[in-house]
């Protein structure tokens, strides 16, 4: 069960395997583009491509698919990257299902566990498989393994990193199971003191520039290449949407108030609550993303720009 590119390694590897893959859950095709065509998920196109049935079910509580599962007869469900399931379908094969989640839990519980994981400026983080219960990412720990998140990775380096070790985890996880040889872990059921992953919105997309120049370098490069950090561009008076992709924290002492815009030399600074920000790549509202000595050729900044 899986939806998004990320899922397309793991189906990959077990429809490889020795082991019987009777078939895949995905998510129901949506329109995309301009043309609001349907469009397949990432794992329908695989499963297409290879033969394999494919399940997609609007409702997963409903008699259509729990008749469907049940001809199915799974003694194993490996979900990456899906949705929340119902007890009456993860409770149903014989050794459980498993989900492959992108944290070292019980750290980063919830929706963006990579975001989050840069966002907060962590040094490490990794993978888990745990068994699927009642509550979100609280099941009992099968397996992980860490991974280093290096001082300028964004979402998409610790992303791609994460797929061969995900994939590998999947597998040594199956293996685990079809020889019996699983020791899990308890995980406490409660999110007291742990550092959690929720989903990403607007208002905790935003950048404060209250915030040190460190804690928004790590803000900005955990929500890029996508969706971005956004803030707003206050310049000749006009208010103007601005997503952030790419900064640096400079060592460059200032004077002026939080948030205000200075350019030197073709590049841009922003003061932060502590420290300066030096702007490297941005998307103005209407325009489309680039590096500032792009922007800087063709679109003045005036004297008194802040960013809010």
């Amino acid at each position: 069960m899986g939806t998004p590119e990320f899922s397309v390694p793991m189906l990959k590897a077990i429809h490889e395997s020795n082991h019987d893959l009777v078939s895949v859950v995905t998510a129901p095709d949506k329109p995309a583009g301009r043309g609001r065509k349907l469009s397949k998920s990432a794992v329908k196109q695989y499963a297409e491509e290879h033969g394999i049935s494919v399940y997609q079910p609007t409702n997963l509580k409903s008699e259509e698919f729990k008749s469907q599962l049940h001809d199915l007869d799974p003694n194993v469900i490996v979900v990456v990257a899906f949705r929340m399931l119902p007890k009456e379908v993860w409770a149903y094969p014989k050794f459980g299902t498993f989900n492959l989640h992108a944290s070292l839990l019980p750290q980063y519980r919830g929706a963006a566990p990579i975001n989050w994981a840069i966002i907060n400026g962590e040094t490490n983080t990794g993978l888990t498989t745990f068994f699927i219960d009642e509550k979100i990412d609280t099941g009992s720990i099968i397996d992980n393994v860490v991974l280093p998140i290096e001082k300028n990775d964004n979402v998409k380096d610790v992303y791609e990193k994460m797929i061969p070790k995900g994939t590998a985890l999947v597998m040594e996880t199956l293996k685990k199971i079809q020889f019996g040889e699983v020791e899990t872990k308890t995980q406490s059921k409660s999110d007291d003191g742990l550092k959690m992953a929720p989903k990403l919105t607007k208002e905790n997309m935003r950048i404060d520039w209250n915030t040190s120049a460190n804690d928004i370098f790590n803000h900005v490069r955990g929500l890029s290449p996508y969706p971005l950090a956004w803030t707003t561009l206050i310049n000749d008076g006009k208010e103007i949407n601005c997503k952030i992709a790419k900064v640096n924290c400079v060592d460059h002492s200032h004077d002026t108030p939080v948030g205000a815009v200075t350019i030197e030399n073709k590049a841009m600074y922003v003061k932060a609550g502590k420290g300066m920000i030096e702007i490297l790549e941005l998307k103005l509202s209407g325009k489309r993303l680039m590096d500032v000595k792009t922007l800087l050729n063709g679109y003045t900044i005036s004297e008194n720009s802040k960013m809010v």
